[in-house]
């Protein structure tokens, strides 16, 4: 069996960033660019008021104080969208709104609140603002700057930036079609749950669950549904599977009459690279590619399928869409209870991290049987266990592995 770093790096090393596609830069939020972003223009294109006010030269307004104003003729009034018609000479001021372009000969913006906002004539009544309040072209950015590197992640406000660069579509590695396939005489999909009430089957939940963490992940899940018990039954699901970058399947890969999800992987031709894994839950995974296409094989036990997903399916997932961080940070915490593991493997156990003053705890929620989903719902990390003892005191430093970007409570801070 191989460590769990060991399997990562296994099934990464396969795994190669998608083809890059065009698309609306307004629908890229969280996507990865595939290609710089060059700005085509200068932003802003010349320079503009920062606030409303007038625009003046600052030595004619130097000593100007509200009992010793400075008066100005007002000869223009400019708008934001407007244009000045001429340039200010000495001795002129020009009414500007916040945005409008500088007219020449403008070295200052007095801010309304300083003056008495005259029409014809203004009175300045403070020369603080003197040499201010005028944002030079390109503060934003100049012709030629990168707006967005090869490998940036698009955020909200990267897509402003772009589109004020005139990048209505940009290039983006292309999402993985994620085939997800639960297996399962005993399982049942939501719109049937009249059997799990009589007591005869369970709803599938990684029919549910392995698609919301795909789409998480970054990549379109698409659900084949479910496979029954029989190797014809899989073997056609796989068929299906074909078309896709990557195939997930939960349930038939341990060593039980039923588990013969391997097998029927090896006759449609697919070559497994390594079967098991030293980690608890989830020690039964599987990796191959099938006709060129990744395949992960996770086991049924919802907890584990989920666990499994984590460690070994989300990072494959963001390394397609072109993301160079593919892990979460694992967090240093102290454990607030003994834990005590029962074989020579890493375990993964779901807990609750909060931050006490300069740093996090972790307390285990209830049951960690690989079946019970209610304790991984109200879980907001994975406590790694290292196998090297069967048992740590309370208060002991380990790490935990976040099953969120920002899964631990945030203070809100405190303003004047």
């Amino acid at each position: 069996m191989l460590n769990p770093s060991e399997a990562s790096a296994r099934i990464l090393e396969d795994i190669r960033p998608l083809p890059a596609e065009k698309a609306n830069t307004v629908d890229c939020a969280g996507r990865v660019l595939a290609e710089d972003v060059i700005a085509p223009v200068t932003i802003p294109p010349w320079n503009n008021a920062s606030m409303d006010g007038f625009a003046v030269q600052a030595t004619d307004v130097n000593g100007a104080t509200a009992t010793n104003a400075v008066i100005l003729p007002v000869v223009e009034s400019i708008a934001a969208g407007q244009f000045p018609s001429r340039s200010l000479c000495a001795g002129e001021a020009m009414r500007i709104m916040t945005g409008a372009p500088v007219p020449e000969g403008a070295d200052s913006v007095i801010r309304i609140e300083d003056t008495d906002g005259g029409t014809h004539t203004v009175a300045i009544r403070d020369a603080r603002d003197g040499g201010r309040n005028v944002r030079p072209a390109g503060e934003d950015f100049r012709q030629g700057d990168v707006l967005g590197g090869e490998g940036t992640v698009v955020t909200p406000t990267l897509i402003g930036v772009l589109l004020s660069g005139g990048a209505a579509r940009i290039s983006v590695y292309r999402r993985p079609r994620v085939a997800v396939i639960s297996s399962g005489d005993e399982l049942v999909t939501i719109d049937k749950f009249s059997e799990v009430e009589s007591g005869r089957r369970i709803v599938s939940t990684n029919s549910y669950t392995l698609p919301a963490l795909v789409r998480d992940a970054g990549g379109d899940p698409v659900d084949l549904g479910i496979a029954a018990d029989t190797r014809e039954a899989l073997r056609e699901k796989l068929e299906q599977a074909s078309g896709c970058d990557l195939i997930i399947t939960s349930a038939g890969i341990s060593v039980g009459d039923a588990d013969f999800t391997r097998d029927v992987f090896a006759s449609l031709g697919g070559k497994q690279k390594f079967w098991k894994v030293r980690i608890r839950p989830g020690a039964p995974l599987a990796f191959g590619q099938l006709h060129g296409v990744p395949w992960i094989g996770l086991s049924g036990n919802p907890v584990s399928a989920v666990v499994t997903f984590e460690l070994f399916a989300r990072p494959a997932i963001r390394k397609m869409i072109g993301h160079s961080r593919l892990f979460r940070r694992p967090l240093p915490v102290d454990i607030e209870s003994d834990v005590s593991i029962a074989a020579e493997l890493t375990h993964f156990l779901r807990a609750n991290v909060r931050r006490e003053g300069d740093s996090y705890r972790a307390r285990l929620t209830r049951s960690q049987s690989s079946a019970s989903l209610t304790s991984l719902a109200a879980a907001n990390a994975l406590l790694v266990v290292p196998p090297e003892k069967r048992s740590y005191a309370a208060g002991t430093r380990m790490f935990a592995l976040p099953l969120a970007d920002y899964p631990f409570e945030l203070e809100q801070l405190t303003l004047a």
